[in-house]
């Protein structure tokens, strides 16, 4: 009788032992069949098969998804900047339920893996483990143009010619989503927030076809698919996103390069309607260049960009110059200013 009452307590141990042992495998198991579901959900299947962009498991990212990782946060979700296989890579990491689901979501990977070009951010590879698919894009050092036009002092490494630079190879990357990827891509959010820079100033677009890769709700709508700020009016009016659609947004983008002021729609849109008034007077807009960059000898030259500016604007979509006009323009004013 002594022996079993000794016995006891190592008997209840081991019990309570076995039972944890068994809700362990069955966490683990749920969680196992749940990675699954998501990974299928998310169009894995489909990404295995294209073997076109490398699919991260959810545990090789969770070292840089860290509050102390987090460099961004906006209408899609958050960005982290982290290492992975020796680069620096940024994760986006979207608001749950935001983004398609299922094949659309992987053709839409697939056909932003296609897109190769130096003024273009590279897609590296996607998590699809999670409920909301994350994606992981090398990392540009310098930021955006819109933090280096209008946040710190880096201003000053914004000479006249790394402005002009910028606006042509940034045209050069839209002509080629536009024209030359096997694909036509629209952007549908053109913003100087969305061109990125590297360390010698190169831009590289980011954030294209985010538009197509959130799942089409009102509620995403306004907050989502495009800033305000640069929307295009003829888009707001009809809802129909086009190529000249990007045009106009990147005629706001010039304005922003040349007066380094910010385009705010709740401003009664000051900054696109000033260049728009000037215009139509015929008056030219030089009050409006930004004084660091509007030396007498470059007037002309910031004219010419104005000019440009305001037919990206135009309210005739038809009268709008394709992104490769604008780019091919953009490039024979830099390279005039090289001889």
């Amino acid at each position: 009788a002594t022996l079993s009452l000794e016995f006891q307590p190592l008997g209840a141990i081991g019990g309570i032992l076995l039972t944890m042992v068994v809700s362990l495998i069955v966490v683990l198991h749920k969680e196992k069949k749940k990675t699954e579901e998501f990974f299928k959900k998310n169009g894995g299947p489909t990404l295995e098969k294209a073997n076109v962009i490398k699919l991260f498991k959810k545990e090789d990212l969770k070292q840089i998804l860290k509050s102390s990782n987090l460099i961004g946060k906006g209408g899609f979700g958050e960005v982290y900047k982290g290492r992975l296989d020796n680069k620096e890579v940024a994760i986006k990491k979207p608001i749950n339920g935001s983004v398609l689901e299922n094949d659309q979501f992987a053709n839409e990977v697939i056909i932003q893996s296609q897109v190769i070009h130096k003024n273009i951010v590279k897609l590296i590879g996607c998590c699809l483990e999670v409920d909301a698919p994350m994606l992981v894009y090398e990392f540009i050092t310098q930021g955006s143009l819109h933090d280096n036009l209008h946040n710190n002092n880096n201003k000053v490494a914004l000479n006249l010619d790394t402005r002009l630079s910028i606006a042509a190879q940034s045209a050069d990357g839209l002509a080629y989503m536009h024209s030359k990827a096997n694909i036509r891509i629209l952007h549908g959010d053109v913003k100087p927030a969305n061109i990125l820079l590297d360390d010698n100033f190169v831009p590289k677009i980011s954030d294209f076809g985010i538009s197509r890769l959130i799942a089409r709700d009102k509620q995403h709508t306004g907050s989502v698919i495009g800033d305000m700020n640069y929307m295009d009016p003829v888009y707001l009016q009809e809802g129909l996103l086009t190529e000249k659609s990007d045009v106009y947004s990147f005629g706001v983008v010039i304005l922003e390069l040349i007066s380094s002021k910010m385009a705010i729609r709740s401003d009664n849109n000051s900054l696109v309607k000033s260049f728009l008034e000037a215009n139509k007077k015929q008056k030219k807009a030089t009050e409006f260049f930004d004084k660091e960059i509007a030396m007498p000898e470059d007037l002309e030259l910031l004219d010419s960009l104005a000019v440009m500016a305001v037919e990206c604007l135009s309210l005739d979509v038809d009268q709008r110059p394709t992104m490769m006009e604008v780019a091919e323009r953009l490039h024979i004013l830099s390279r005039s200013r090289k001889m």
